[in-house]
């Protein structure tokens, strides 16, 4: 076969719901067979047939290989006379015949007469657990990268993280792989400005490592990703196809669902491995090269114990060459042309503050859609205070979810500021939403007036929680999700009310710092009056939070951003940042971690909610 088309569905799987997705799955394969030409290799993202943060529902999703199989041929039976030969590759968690479970690829022939076939199998060797990841406590290794044969020519799989590996990609194709399909569920991160224009940096990271594979093996390589929001973690898609010069075919867009497709001539293998015969330089170099990779590993000598050779027919220590490095030189240094200096710097630095507030738009617009999609509302309700932060999550939710369903709500106190009533007032009017004001002090001031003796800090948590007690209520009256409007630089230095301000079970700006939050509003046109005004709570008259916090968000974002990143105290001191300010961010972030978590359950069991029942929001 000269010619091979191949098509990637990028698609938002139903969370947990195997039934739907395989439903979905043989409905895009049947549009795949409308196209023309008619696609041979049709490629799924990593887990798509129940989404990839499942957590503890592993063992309850996770199905054989062969059911998988028997699962999709069912569904595409009234398809099979005219069903032509493709193969699919789709990946899933699968429970193996030994009972273990793994996050595993297959690829399945269907078509052209003959009965379903699984092809190959593939089991994912490197599982991450770190950070946002947590892979290993939930699924077991596979131990092999394998290529096998098809119709068309010959394939291997990768999964995810194990393209990140170069040593997979080389095995592949010293195996003999033609296509390498890398099938993945990767979150987006990233949303400092960027030269590749308004995507997210993880984007570019994985072009690079899928280019790299065929670059290097001179193969084609596939990218198939996920799309859609689970936990607040966003699947960015971009899937791709590369040809064998590293050379991107076709791109998916970002964070949406797509059918992406291209033909590729399967000839230019052979012309760009004669060109760059890297491929063929490995396999003539490789038995010396497993020699060294022993070495490496413990596991053997160097050939011949030479540490250095000298040039043919002379000794490193024979008098000519010992002479020829001794030989005087007269050179008249003044006379040196000197090159231009080019520096660096030697230190590293964490992302920047600085935001691609285009992207971030774009990002949080479909992390609401997705969200209140995947929970079943239509409708949200935000307590617009009159503040930044407040005014960005309204302005949001109207771009994600359409005016006519965000509603807006003043919840004023006999001590509010006028200008924040008038600010939201302005905010709500410039973006057309429904508008509600639900005066809060005879709440408050009923309960205070049990509590006379209450200080200035109980009596502002009193109105905080009073406050979601009046949005969880909104909620339930016209079945609207609350949004939480809380930014990063709040969250970390417990600057809110627990279980009051964090309590919306969604927040888009929750990972931005307060000085995003900024750049991100002034984007977005919320009022000047309401992006250039000092923070504040506006609980006591007066208040403001950097008056609260002792130094600047600006200075508290900025060591924030180092902390985060793993720069210790004792090293921004040596960078120059000022002590005093360090030690107020530092305190405050390490006496509030309690915050930021649900409450401390005595474990009594070997099945503790949160720490062995694990599933997640969105299960």
């Amino acid at each position: 076969m000269s010619t091979l088309t191949i098509a990637l569905p990028q698609f938002r799987p139903a969370k947990a719901n195997l039934p739907a997705n395989l439903d979905r799955i043989a409905g895009l394969i049947a549009q795949s067979v409308t196209l023309e030409p008619r696609p041979q290799l049709v490629v799924f993202a990593e887990t798509v047939t129940t989404g990839y943060f499942v957590e503890g529902g592993v063992r309850e999703l996770a199905l054989p290989s062969e059911r998988l199989m028997a699962e999709l041929a069912s569904r595409l039976a009234s398809l099979a006379p005219k069903l032509p030969a493709m193969d699919v590759v789709l990946g899933f968690y699968e429970v193996a015949p030994d009972g273990t479970l793994h996050n595993s690829a297959a690829c399945v022939s269907f078509g052209g007469g003959e009965p379903a076939r699984l092809l190959h199998l593939h089991r994912k060797n490197f599982l991450p657990t770190y950070g946002l990841f947590d892979e290993e406590r939930f699924v077991e290794r596979g131990y092999g990268v394998e290529a096998f044969d098809t119709r068309w020519g010959r394939a291997a799989i990768l999964i995810c993280e194990d393209a990140w590996h170069s040593l997979t990609g080389t095995i592949a194709a010293l195996d003999g792989a033609q296509v390498v399909c890398v099938v993945a569920a990767a979150p987006a991160r990233g949303i400092a400005p960027r030269d590749e224009g308004s995507q997210p940096g993880s984007v570019g990271r994985w072009e690079r490592l899928i280019r790299d594979i065929a670059d290097e093996h001179g193969v084609y390589a596939v990218l198939a990703n996920l799309v859609g929001s689970e936990g607040g973690r966003m699947f960015q898609g971009g899937s791709m196809v590369v040809g064998p010069r590293g050379d991107v075919r076709v791109r998916g867009p970002v964070f949406e669902e797509a059918l992406v497709t291209a033909t590729v001539e399967l000839a230019d293998l052979a012309r760009v491995r004669a060109e760059l015969p890297l491929l063929s330089d490995l396999k003539s170099q490789l038995p010396y090269l497993r020699t060294e990779l022993d070495r490496v590993l413990g596991l053997g000598e160097r050939r011949g114990g030479e540490e250095r050779k000298a040039p043919r027919g002379e000794s490193l220590a024979s008098p000519k060459a010992a002479a020829a490095a001794t030989a005087p030189r007269d050179v008249p240094l003044a006379a040196v042309n000197h090159l231009p200096l080019v520096t660096g710097s030697s230190h590293a630095a964490p992302p920047s503050l600085d935001i691609d507030a285009r992207l971030v738009e774009q990002w949080l617009v479909a992390f609401l859609r997705d969200e209140f999609q995947r929970r079943g509302f239509s409708k949200a309700v935000v307590g617009v205070s009159g503040g930044v932060d407040s005014a960005v999550v309204a302005a949001l939710a109207a771009r994600a979810l359409g005016k006519e369903n965000v509603i807006g709500v003043r919840l004023p106190y006999r001590s509010s500021s006028a200008d924040s009533l008038a600010h939201a007032q302005l905010l709500m009017d410039q973006l057309g939403i429904e508008q509600r004001t639900l005066d809060i002090t005879g709440a408050v001031d009923g309960y205070l007036a049990q509590e006379p003796d209450a200080d200035a800090a109980r009596r502002g948590n009193v109105m905080a929680r009073v406050r979601m007690i009046s949005l969880f209520d909104l909620s339930a009256k016209h079945r609207a999700l609350p949004l939480g409007t809380g930014n990063k630089s709040e969250r970390l230095l417990g600057y809110f009310t627990w279980h009051a301000d964090d309590s919306p079970p969604v927040n888009p700006i929750g990972d931005l710092f307060k000085t995003q939050v900024w750049q991100l509003a002034a984007y977005l046109g919320v009022p000047s009056e309401i992006v250039q005004k000092p923070a504040s709570a506006d609980l006591i008259a007066g208040q403001t939070d950097e008056a609260d916090f002792g130094v600047s968000y600006a200075v508290a974002d900025e060591i924030l951003n180092w902390l985060l990143h793993g720069w210790t105290r004792e090293e921004l001191l040596a960078k120059g940042i000022d002590g005093e300010a360090l030690r107020l961010v530092t305190k405050r972030l390490d006496s509030t971690h309690w915050k930021r978590k649900l409450p401390t359950v005595a474990m009594l069991s070997a099945a503790a909610i949160g720490e062995s029942y694990l599933r997640p929001v969105d299960y």
